[in-house]
C-alpha cells in the first residue's frame, strides 16, 4: 500500500517550495544598525566585523541613502565617543550638540523618511565602560535612570523617532515614558531591550564602540548584575510584561540564535512588536567561518535569518541586513 499523503510533493521544485513557504523575509523586516564617529570622510572598517564600518557624518547620510534605496527603513544609532568625552554619569550624553544628536539631524536631512532609533545607555559615554553610574563597586539603578531620561528627552528633541534603551535598569521604562511625556514628546516611542542577557557575543560590539568595562578597583568587572543569566528563561517572561505595562511600544530581545525559545516565548506573551538583535558575535563567527571555507556565507545567514523570523520576530536587527536583501533581489 502506498502513502496516500506523500509530503515531498510540496518540495518538488522551487516553484511549489516559493508557493507553499511559510516564513518570509522582506526588507521592512530589518533594523540596521550604524555606528557614528567624528570626523570627516571616516569610513574605517571593524577589525572584528569584517565588511562593517564607523562613519563620520557625512559618509552616515551617503549610507542612510543606499539603505532608504534598498528598501531597508530604519536603522540604529550608536555612538564611539572620543575618550577625553567620558565620565561616571555619562555628561556628554546630554550635550545637545554631541554626535548622536547630530547624528540623528544628519540621518533626518539625508532622509527625512528613514525610521531613526537611538541606542539609550550609558557605555559609550561612561569611563568605566558600564552602562549606568558607578559608585562603590555597584551600579546606581535609580540615578542611572534618572539620566536615561534625560538622554532620551535629548535624542527624542534632535529628532528621533524611538528611543531604544539597552541597558537593562530596573523600571527605566516607565521613568523614560513619563519623562517623554512631560516633555510633550507623546509620539517618541520607546524599544525596550527588555530581555538583554550577559552573552559573550557582544565582543566585536565593545571594539567598535571601545565602550568594554575597565579593568579597575572597585569596578564591576562585567555586567552580570545588570543584564539576564543566559540560563533563566521565565525572568525574560517577567522583563516583557513589566516592560510593557511601563510603556514599551516594542520590546527586544538581545542576543537572537542562541535565544529564539526565548522569542516565541515572549512572542507568545505580549501584543506588541517583537524585535530581535543579531549581534556583532554571531556576524563575526560566520564571517571568520565563511572566510575559512568551512561554511557557505549566503545560505548559512538566510538560514540564521529565517529561523529568527519563524521564531516570532517581528524586527530583526542585523549587520547582515544590506547582504540579505542584495540576496533578495
Amino acid at each position: 500500500m502506498y502513502p496516500l499523503r506523500r509530503n515531498r510533493r510540496l518540495r518538488a521544485n522551487s516553484a511549489i517550495r516559493h508557493l507553499v513557504r511559510e516564513t518570509i523575509l522582506t526588507p521592512s523586516d530589518f533594523l540596521v544598525p550604524l555606528f557614528v564617529v567624528e570626523g570627516h570622510g571616516v569610513k574605517e572598517e571593524i577589525p572584528s566585523m569584517p565588511n562593517y564600518y564607523r562613519l563620520s557624518l557625512d559618509n552616515l547620510g551617503k549610507e542612510v541613502k543606499e539603505l532608504w534605496s534598498m528598501g531597508l527603513c530604519a536603522v540604529l544609532l550608536f555612538v564611539k565617543v572620543p575618550e577625553s568625552l567620558k565620565d561616571n554619569k555619562g555628561t556628554e550624553a546630554l550635550n545637545e550638540h554631541g554626535l548622536m544628536q547630530r547624528a540623528i539631524n544628519t540621518v533626518k536631512s539625508a532622509c527625512p523618511d528613514m525610521l531613526v532609533m537611538t541606542d539609550v545607555a550609558l557605555d559609550p559615554y561612561s569611563s568605566y565602560g558600564h552602562d549606568g553610574i558607578v559608585a562603590n563597586g555597584q551600579i546606581l539603578n535609580d540615578e542611572t535612570s534618572e539620566i536615561l531620561a534625560q538622554m532620551s528627552i535629548s535624542h527624542a528633541e534632535a529628532g528621533a523617532d524611538f528611543v531604544a534603551p539597552s541597558d537593562m535598569m530596573d523600571g527605566r521604562i516607565q521613568i523614560i515614558r513619563e519623562a517623554l511625556e512631560d516633555e510633550e514628546l507623546t509620539n517618541t516611542g520607546i524599544m525596550s531591550y527588555c530581555a538583554k542577557y550577559a552573552s559573550g557575543f557582544y565582543g566585536p560590539f565593545r571594539d567598535a564602540l571601545e565602550s568594554a568595562p575597565v579593568n579597575k578597583a572597585n569596578v564591576p568587572k562585567d555586567k552580570q548584575t545588570y543584564q539576564m543569566d543566559p540560563a533563566n528563561r521565565i525572568e525574560a517572561i517577567k522583563e516583557a510584561h513589566m516592560d510593557v505595562d511601563e510603556g514599551a511600544d516594542i520590546i527586544m530581545v538581545k542576543p537572537g540564535i542562541c535565544y529564539l525559545d526565548i522569542v516565541r516565548e515572549i512572542k507568545n506573551e505580549v501584543e506588541v512588536p517583537v524585535a530581535v538583535y543579531q549581534v556583532s558575535g554571531e556576524y563575526a563567527m560566520l564571517k571568520a567561518a565563511a572566510e575559512k571555507g568551512w561554511l557557505d556565507h549566503d545560505s548559512v545567514m538566510m538560514e540564521q535569518l529565517i529561523s529568527i523570523k519563524r521564531a516570532g520576530a517581528d524586527i530583526i536587527a542585523s549587520y547582515f541586513a544590506k547582504d540579505a536583501v542584495k540576496l533578495m533581489g
